[in-house]
């Protein structure tokens, strides 16, 4: 057995007992044990990790913990610059999309309102969800930690809001979704593009209502649906200026 000390920042005390927050903890760990395997047996997901230094020096999951090693566990960084440094992660995503796990539908469909390429399904399970995620580079989302610690799984999020809404405000904010969103430009049933149609093209699909007050539409290739900017529209819209201009896109 080998002892080794341990600190983590920021948020990554969310995942560690009260009494182990925001301070050194001190713990024994067999004598082959490695970084990836104490941080995830403390309590942290492997996901949620950015930069790791031992003794002062960047290294990777895979160090061998020896006698006395002091290691310092930071979440991913926003202001700082740590292109110098060895992050844990061989390069971030090229492009921003989820897979939601099955109980996060809600939030999907905030991602998709959003923009952004957000998959969900109802009975998918952990490995096919993980199997997924990886074939197409995908950002995992969940409230299973267990989940995100699953040794194949390279980019993945802990939503720690209980509320879609919520938890649409937290990722928006964490990842910086902001300046990316293009609202209204994904289908919310199927998540396929939408593309903008004629009014005489669609008009035999619409209620006479709207088709008397209406005149700007879209559609989905997807599932067929038909799209208007109506009441329902309205209060998406005003959800959405709310929650991107709190994270700093103007409204």
């Amino acid at each position: 057995m080998v002892t080794a000390t341990f600190r983590f920042y920021e948020e990554l005390n969310d995942f560690l007992p009260p009494d182990r927050r925001r301070r050194d903890i001190t713990v024994a760990c067999a004598r082959d044990a490695t970084v990836k395997h104490m941080v995830e047996a403390l309590g942290v997901p492997h996901t949620e990790v950015e930069l790791i230094l031992v003794n002062g020096e960047s290294c990777g999951f895979g160090r061998r913990l020896a006698e006395g090693d002091r290691v310092a566990v930071y979440p991913q960084f926003e202001a700082l610059d740590v292109t110098p440094l060895l992050r844990v992660r061989d390069r971030p995503l090229r492009e921003t999309r989820f897979a939601a796990d099955a109980h996060l539908g809600g939030l999907a469909r905030f991602l998709r309102m959003a923009g952004f390429d957000a998959f969900h399904a109802n009975h998918i399970d952990d490995a096919a969800l993980v199997a997924l995620a990886l074939r197409e580079g995908r950002i995992v989302l969940t409230r299973d930690r267990e989940l995100l610690k699953r040794r194949d799984l390279t980019h993945g999020c802990y939503v720690h809001a209980l509320k879609p809404e919520s938890q649409f405000a937290e990722i928006v904010d964490r990842l910086d979704l902001s300046r990316t969103a293009r609202p209204f430009s994904r289908c919310l049933a199927c998540n396929q593009p939408l593309r903008n149609a004629e009014k005489i093209q669609v008009l035999d699909r619409l209620p006479p209502r709207v088709a008397e007050r209406q005149e700007r539409f879209s559609v989905c290739d997807g599932c067929g649906g038909v799209f208007w900017e109506g009441s329902h529209w309205r209060r998406m819209r005003a959800l959405l200026d709310r929650v991107l201009a709190k994270a700093g896109r103007p409204a």
